[in-house]
């Protein structure tokens, strides 16, 4: 199934952001506030958001092209570099009117101790251009992620679900906030338990979380219900039927970007062809491999083949 991985064409659409990294040792706390002085020694620039999926996808071995808009500025123009250097076949939007969605994260002796965040939701006109794009590229691919970072980029997400499904293209989505409607007529979602929790209420009982899952599953009309639950793994919920898969016991050293992991390997392992069970089964093992990386990091097809 791994050696498949090559054959799948992936088009990722959603908000791409630049990561970076300011590493520094922490010797001393300030006289001006109790927080500590960061001597930064080494800076880095990562694929976030949308970008990270799309990295994901195509350090599995995935022909990957991604969809978004960015800024005309340093930070826009750091995502193009990298995008080419991880093989993206990126088609980023250029509008003027924004910034690019830039998180700034501060790392003190492998901790972190900050981040700020840069964004600006993009505008109308280069939103529109962008649906007409993505129309035309669905032909040519084989599965559609659109992951939602809730930075505007994903406003046309309804009909852009409807398109795919129109074209027969399993569409999967990684959702952000609590209005869910518009993610109606997708294949799978994968929300993490406290993004489900906000949605459905609590939960008490594996029993409930069925109950709770399936009905949303109704109301949504979803083939499938991807939960990712920290400590607890992961669990499908598809036709009446759960698939659960117990989280890999390792040191967490850093969860940001796990979700795009899984959403990136259960997107490529569903167009290899595999089942719902052997494609969750992949993206819980690339899930463990990915949180035991610092920062927003990606899981190569040789590191899945070593944890089989």
């Amino acid at each position: 199934m791994l050696e498949k991985l090559s054959q799948v064409r992936l088009l990722v659409v959603g908000d791409v952001m630049l990561d970076r990294y300011w590493f520094g040792e922490v010797s001393r706390i300030s006289p001006e506030a109790p927080v500590p002085v960061v001597k930064v020694e080494r800076m880095e620039e990562r694929l976030g958001g949308a970008a990270n999926v799309a990295r994901n996808a195509a350090s599995l071995g995935a022909r990957t092209t991604l969809l978004s808009v960015v800024g005309d500025d340093d930070a826009g123009r750091a995502l193009s570099r990298l995008l080419a250097e991880s093989e993206i076949a990126a088609d980023l939007k250029i509008d003027r009117q924004i910034d690019t969605t830039v998180k700034l994260r501060v790392i003190g002796r492998q901790q972190q101790l900050l981040r700020i965040d840069f964004e600006t939701a993009p505008s109308h006109e280069v939103l529109d251009a962008k649906l007409a794009e993505y129309e035309r590229r669905l032909a040519d691919c084989d599965i559609v992620i659109l992951s939602d970072y809730g930075k505007g980029g994903l406003t046309h997400i309804t009909e852009m679900i409807r398109l795919a499904r129109l074209a027969a293209k399993p569409v999967l989505v990684d959702p952000k906030g609590d209005e869910w409607e518009k993610y109606a007529g997708a294949t799978v979602i994968t929300p993490n338990r406290s993004e489900l929790r906000d949605v459905v209420g609590r939960w008490s009982s594996e029993q409930m979380l069925f109950d709770k899952a399936e009905k949303l599953r109704g109301e949504l009309g979803l083939e499938a219900l991807l939960v990712t639950r920290s400590e607890e793994g992961m669990t499908l919920f598809a036709d009446g039927q759960t698939f659960h898969q117990a989280a890999q016991a390792r040191e967490v050293f850093d969860v940001s970007g796990a979700g795009d992991t899984v959403i990136a390997t259960l997107a490529v392992m569903i167009a290899a062809g595999a089942d719902w069970a052997e494609a969750i089964r992949i993206a819980n093992i690339a899930a463990g491999i990915v949180v035991g990386k610092l920062g927003t990091a990606v899981v190569t097809r040789d590191e899945i083949a070593g944890a089989l």
